[in-house]
């Protein structure tokens, strides 16, 4: 898809929930069940041994079951995982530091990448790049203050926070406030529980409610 697109989906979509999973039955049922709840977009980190091997098979049945819905591929280190993510079809990269060699390689392809960044400066140097989002992580170490107080000579930056969000009011509530285009949620969201149990049904109510929760900011 192309990448004007996808990062169009990220920040209208406004929740990018993000998980990793051994299992790729159990990855699709957390995607499906995210889905339902109506996101559009959600990230799988690569985390575990064989990650790509559960990417590859996630990828290839969201594209049977799930019309629509963006996979994009977070915790990449370096080139060569960009490059082979993306040859299975990654429709984005997230990176957790601020990787020149990875927004390099997307940018060769037209694959919309997001570097993790801390300060302005590094913001600074991901935009020149190319990038029209960037990460804020760690999120809750650096706080929705630290946004504000970014944007107030830099307007133009597009953040996706990742790092401690929740789907409680209050703290969406911050962040949206702040000027943030969308929010990253991993364990606050798919909870251990929830996976361990298989309780989709819960992860279905859950996004539900925390779409329409960033739908009043």
């Amino acid at each position: 898809m192309d990448r004007l697109k996808v990062l169009q989906a990220l920040t209208e979509g406004r929740i990018v929930p993000l998980f990793y999973h051994p299992d790729s039955d159990t990855a699709f049922q957390i995607a499906a069940a995210c889905y339902r709840g109506g996101a559009r977009v959600v990230e799988f980190t690569n985390r575990g041994p064989f990650a790509h091997e559960v990417f590859a098979a996630l990828r290839k049945q969201l594209w049977k079951d799930l019309p629509g819905m963006l996979l994009g591929v977070g915790s990449v280190q370096d080139s060569g995982t960009a490059s082979l993510y993306m040859q299975m079809g990654a429709n984005f990269v997230v990176t957790p530091l601020l990787r020149t060699d990875v927004i390099s390689t997307c940018n060769r392809r037209k694959v919309a990448v997001i570097p993790g960044v801390s300060t302005s400066s590094e913001i600074g140097v991901a935009e020149e790049m190319g990038c029209e989002l960037v990460k804020i992580t760690p999120g809750d170490v650096l706080g929705p203050a630290f946004l504000k107080a970014h944007l107030a000579p830099c307007p133009w930056t597009r953040a996706m926070i990742s790092g401690g969000v929740t789907p409680d009011e209050g703290n969406l509530k911050a962040w949206f406030q702040a000027g943030a285009a969308c929010v990253g949620m991993g364990s606050k969201l798919i909870t251990a529980d929830i996976t361990e149990r298989r309780d989709w049904t819960s992860l279905e109510q859950t996004v539900r409610r925390t779409v329409e929760l960033t739908g009043q900011f």
